[in-house]
């Protein structure tokens, strides 16, 4: 009996259940952006793309289609100025027009690269001096990225965009397509643009015609042409266009033009 008994009493263990492994813990759900979010994003991307490719599409245009008209022809037309504008190849103009332009607008215009910074310094040293005379330092590449794509403004915005065209027309037209561009889009009288309908609204000839006397005059109203006379001229112009008219030569043997062709 007591084998029995201690037998009977005997416990057997029973195997533990073997745990279950945890499931994984899924990550929380992304949060969805919102319509109004997906919609700013993208007019935001849109409007950094018109800005950024934008401007070099219309450089590569311009490159070998004549500019048909500017925001400041458009303006003073509206302002009842009329519009003269009458497009000629760089071949097709007096050689004494780039040379004098060279000589009296940006005589270091074929060693730039867009930007001549002595001439910028010399110029904000002025401007401190006399603030109620303000002298530009623009070189002919920012003068022409400013007549051909912007508008007439001195802020700080119109200033970036000048600085970005500048360095594409550099970089892409090279100086010959500058100096023409400049030379048919440059503002010459009230409704008059180009050396073209210049020539002719003053002189009655073609712009190729033009001898140094006549483009050195038309070169010197290039600061205020609105305001300086081509035909019976103030002693002022009478006196610049003569400035002009010499250094003109001197562009012409130092050869400070010859980048133009």
């Amino acid at each position: 009996m007591s084998g029995k008994g201690a037998t009977s009493g005997t416990r057997v263990a029973r195997p533990k259940p073997t745990p279950k492994p945890a499931a994984p813990r899924r990550p929380p759900p992304r949060q969805r952006k919102s319509g109004w979010g997906r919609v700013l994003r993208n007019v935001i991307l849109t409007v950094l793309a018109v800005l950024i490719f934008g401007p070099i599409v219309a450089v590569l245009v311009y490159k070998v289609v004549p500019p048909p008209v500017t925001i400041l022809m458009l303006e003073r037309m509206a302002q009842g100025q009329g519009l003269d504008h009458r497009w000629v190849s760089l071949s097709q103009m007096s050689p004494a027009l780039p040379r004098a332009a060279v000589a009296s607008e940006d005589g270091h215009f074929c060693s730039h690269h867009g930007f001549d910074f002595d001439a910028i310094q010399k110029a904000m040293k002025h401007d401190e001096k006399k603030p109620n005379a303000i002298r530009g330092g623009s070189t002919i590449s920012q003068q022409t990225a400013k007549n051909v794509f912007l508008w007439p403004d001195r802020s700080w915005v119109r200033k970036g965009f000048e600085a970005y065209f500048t360095v594409l027309i550099e970089a892409v037209w090279g100086k010959r397509r500058i100096m023409e561009v400049y030379l048919n889009t440059v503002e010459m009288g009230p409704g008059v643009y180009g050396v073209e309908a210049a020539s002719q609204h003053y002189f009655h000839v073609d712009a190729k015609n033009l001898n140094p006397v006549q483009a050195a005059r038309l070169i010197a109203i290039l600061p205020s042409p609105l305001k300086w006379q081509v035909v019976d001229p103030g002693a002022y112009v009478r006196r610049r266009s003569g400035r002009i008219d010499k250094a003109e030569g001197t562009v012409s043997r130092i050869g400070s033009a010859d980048c133009i062709g």
